[in-house]
């Protein structure tokens, strides 16, 4: 399958560290040609979870090529694993009320059991979100795996691409949080920042430049929502950070250099973010979606940081390739 852009570069990269991933949704069909490209590519060992019997009924109606020598199936009903799951999931969850039997019927489903193989070290992360909303598949994860160490407030992002682009590196940015804080506080803001910038150098192999969006530039606008955006860029400010940040910055000076002489001239961020963190949910998931369908862009997300390990959601609406895309960044996340 031919590639393009910054899934083409990830996967490349993938490539090289080779990691097992689990995919539980496997009675999607996008999944299941997903993993097969995977496998036969060499970009990651792939784990399926559900029964044997079906996948191989459904690969095998719809002339999926699904290499079983490459690409493990385990079925929670049967596996020899599943008991020690729910005794490890019990332990984690007793505290708030869960039965030894609740733990076991949980522990059934098939993302339940992917994210415990991944807590346990026998799968180093887990990508989900095709038929599961994003709090079915980001709940398991916030359970049983929890926060990085040092780290508060788990967050999303998208890594965007818009062809024939020159903004941020060759058209790729960072949005964030688009998919998973609804009413970031200061605290979660410069969370999302912070680790924003750390995914972006992780996955762009760039300097990131922080810009904290706003409806105002530099005082344009006076309004409790401004303060609060200035507030976060000040504190952000203070903490001695080894990229640069600036705010509040409307889109156009964030981006635009022509803008960001006029509207923010001695900021050395305005005029070129490549990181692009949003005031609050709402504003993200409508303007990654905008250049998404407007523009053309690749829309990679949301995708998971904070986690001690890495587990991804997709858009529901994922195709074949940003799946491949979604496991390629979760191996690169992947310690």
């Amino acid at each position: 399958m031919e590639l393009n852009g910054v899934i083409n570069d990830i996967v490349n990269r993938a490539k090289q560290v080779k990691k097992k991933i689990v995919l539980p949704e496997t009675t999607d069909l996008r999944i299941l040609k997903a993993a097969a490209i995977i496998s036969d590519e060499n970009i990651a060992d792939i784990i399926l979870i559900g029964s044997e019997k079906n996948i191989l009924k459904l690969c095998d109606e719809n002339e999926i090529n699904l290499n079983t020598e490459k690409v493990k199936i385990i079925d929670p009903l049967m596996s020899d694993k599943t008991p020690i799951y729910v005794e490890k999931f019990y332990e984690l969850r007793k505290s708030k009320g869960i039965t030894i039997e609740q733990a076991h019927k949980t522990i059934e489903d098939s993302v339940y059991f992917g994210v415990m193989m991944v807590k346990l070290g026998e799968a180093d992360g887990l990508v989900s979100g095709a038929i599961h909303s994003t709090s079915d598949t980001l709940r398991p994860a916030l359970q049983i795996i929890k926060a990085a160490d040092g780290v508060k407030n788990v967050s999303s992002f998208f890594l965007m691409e818009v062809p024939n682009s020159k903004y941020g590196l060759n058209g790729k940015l960072i949005f964030s949080d688009c998919g998973l804080i609804e009413f970031p506080t200061e605290e979660q803001l410069c969370d999302i920042a912070v680790q924003s910038a750390r995914s972006y150098e992780t996955l762009v192999l760039d300097k990131p430049k922080v810009a904290m969006l706003s409806y105002s530039t530099k005082g344009s606008a006076k309004s409790e929502a401004v303060d609060k955006i200035v507030r976060v860029t000040n504190a952000l400010k203070n903490m001695n950070l080894d990229f640069e940040v600036d705010g509040e910055l409307q889109l156009d000076a964030a981006i635009v250099e022509e803008v960001a002489k006029l509207k923010a001239p001695n900021s050395t961020v305005a005029g070129h973010a490549n990181v692009l963190v949003f005031p609050d949910l709402e504003a993200g998931n409508i303007g990654y979606k905008l250049v998404q369908r407007f523009a053309n862009g690749i829309a990679l997300g949301p995708i998971t940081q904070g986690l001690a390990k890495p587990v991804n959601d997709l858009s529901r609406g994922c195709n074949v390739e940003e799946i491949i895309g979604a496991v390629a960044i979760t191996c690169l996340q992947a310690k």
